[in-house]
């Protein structure tokens, strides 16, 4: 395994990171694929004997089933300096608006809950899951300021949000001196590069670190076309994503597969070689041993200069998909 700084943090992570969204009581929440206790401490097990030190799940990820597996496991096989916890809460609720909670006060409610489902005094990485059109920056930011200085929360990072509104927020922190976003964390891969147009040169710019979620695309990039998940199944979510572009994304996919044999590696391999030369640590989700295997072997494979331009001159422009779709809707932020 390889490890790099998580920006301009002194956060030491994996080049991978475990995304444990697949983690959790499948009765518990949205998701019906995800896996047991039992299955969750075997793969978080495999994932530290490798070197992974790096792991990400959220409050919201099976109503917090999730965070209650991993920090278990993760206490049972680790000491607490050898690895990274992050963990993500979702905006102000209608009912929270309604009875005056402030966003400072959400955020400690929220990351206190977290903490104790992980078992946990601090979590290394603390992630505002999306934007929160109802409430104000500047409350967010002084409410994510106050728990990095309560020693709750090391740093801070941001999910599902426009290059501006990252921009805004750490400008908006620096004039106070508050804690700024080291990480962002977005949807990119091989067939969704949309990132690369406003947030990639703007995190190159400033160090902060890109740490992508659906890095595979859930699933699509790691498997031939036509060939299904569980998760590709039941996850109405995962299938919509790329409804619109299913016949360009599948010449792009071929394409994967070709090189694939050609290098006699795995199509995962080839997918995150090509992501691992964009951005700090994809979050690589992992409900079977063999997909942390692939994850893992990704970060050795290099992949030449022909072979990256042969994978990428097929792309096509892909419309915002899932939350970033509903943030578009967004106009001088207010919900239309």
């Amino acid at each position: 395994m390889k490890y790099t700084n998580l920006g301009k943090s002194d956060l030491k992570v994996s080049r991978i990171c475990m995304g444990c969204m697949g983690f959790g009581d499948a009765a518990a929440g949205q998701h019906s694929w995800t896996v047991d206790e039992s299955r969750t401490r075997e793969i978080i097990k495999h994932g530290l004997e490798l070197g992974i030190n790096f792991y990400d799940t959220a409050i919201a990820y099976q109503n917090g089933t999730s965070e209650q597996f991993v920090g278990k496991a993760l206490r049972d096989f680790a000491k607490r300096d050898e690895y990274v916890i992050a963990t993500k809460f979702t905006p102000r609720t209608q009912e929270e608006i309604d009875s005056g909670v402030s966003g400072q006060q959400h955020i400690e409610n929220y990351l206190n809950k977290s903490l104790e489902n992980l078992g946990m005094d601090y979590v290394d990485l603390y992630i505002c899951h999306m934007w929160d059109y109802h409430t104000s920056m500047e409350e967010i930011m002084e409410g994510l300021n106050n728990v990095v200085k309560a020693g709750k929360a090391r740093y801070i990072g941001i999910s599902n949000c426009f290059a501006w509104q990252l921009a805004k927020a750490n400008y908006y922190a620096r004039s106070q001196g508050f804690a700024e976003f080291v990480s962002i964390q977005g949807h990119y891969n091989l067939i969704a590069r949309e990132e690369e147009r406003e947030m990639a040169p703007f995190c190159y710019s400033e160090n902060i670190a890109m740490t992508p979620y659906s890095a595979l695309a859930s699933g699509r990039l790691s498997r031939r076309p036509g060939e299904t998940s569980k998760r590709m199944e039941q996850d109405a979510y995962a299938r919509f994503k790329y409804d619109d572009t299913e016949e360009a994304d599948r010449k792009v996919i071929r394409r994967v597969e070709e090189i694939a044999e050609k290098r006699d590696v795995s199509m995962t391999e080839v997918s995150l070689a090509w992501l691992l030369t964009k951005v700090t640590a994809p979050v690589v989700g992992a409900t079977k041993i063999s997909h942390v295997d692939g994850a893992v072997k990704a970060v050795e494979l290099e992949l030449t200069k022909a072979e990256t331009c042969y994978l990428e001159e097929l792309y096509v422009p892909h419309a915002l998909a899932g939350v970033m779709s509903q943030n578009g809707k967004q106009k001088a932020g207010n919900v239309v």
